[in-house]
């Protein structure tokens, strides 16, 4: 009987990757990545112990992309810079972004991340509970419109049908979504993270 192959932690994600990106989310699963690597199922289990430990796999993939070799300038700037990189490495696989959400705390590659940002805002002067609610703020805008992004984008359907409201009963949100259409998803992060840091930086 064939000794099962020796696989790395790299091709288990690129089989998970392969399965997300192809099939959604929904259809990670132990016996998708193992037919993906053309192994037996248990076979998989060698490796990780379940789906939600290979999913933390995935998630330090993704994370360990991003460069944390930031350039000069002031603390704003480096953090636009960090979290810009975060999203764009999370979008070149949207469909893991709820593990994202759900692993962002397991995964070493995300520890490494935190203490990053953490580290940029102590050099801009905060410290104690203020890096605290600085840190927890500037995480949430970028998880939010993460979800946004490729959940329900101002570009979608959603938004469309917003726009086509009756204007008699909703002026506001109707002339609102007409003009959330035209705004891309580069403007909309960077705006946002401005009206934030703008918030951080008066407090």
């Amino acid at each position: 009987m064939p000794r099962p192959r020796s696989l790395t932690d790299d091709q288990l994600v690129a089989a998970a990757l392969a399965v997300v990106d192809r099939d959604g989310l929904p259809a990670l699963t132990m016996r998708a990545v193992a037919r993906e690597l053309g192994v037996a199922t248990m076979g998989l289990y060698r490796y990780v112990s379940d789906r939600q430990a290979l999913e933390v796999l995935v998630v330090d993939h993704v994370f360990r992309s991003v460069d944390l070799d930031l350039p000069e300038g002031t603390w704003q700037d480096r953090i636009r810079v960090l979290l810009d990189r975060i999203r764009v490495a999370v979008a070149r696989h949207p469909g893991v972004v709820p593990l994202v959400l759900r692993h962002r705390q397991a995964a070493p590659s995300s520890l490494r991340l935190i203490e990053t940002t953490l580290s940029v805002l102590t050099e801009g002067g905060l410290s104690g509970v203020e890096r605290v609610i600085a840190q927890r703020t500037l995480i949430g805008h970028l998880l939010g419109f993460l979800q946004s992004e490729h959940f329900a984008a101002l570009s979608g359907p959603g938004t469309i049908v917003l726009s086509e409201l009756p204007e008699d009963e909703y002026p506001l949100l109707a002339r609102t979504a007409r003009d959330a259409r035209s705004v891309p998803p580069d403007e909309e992060f960077r705006r946002g993270l401005d009206v934030v840091l703008r918030g951080l930086t008066a407090g």
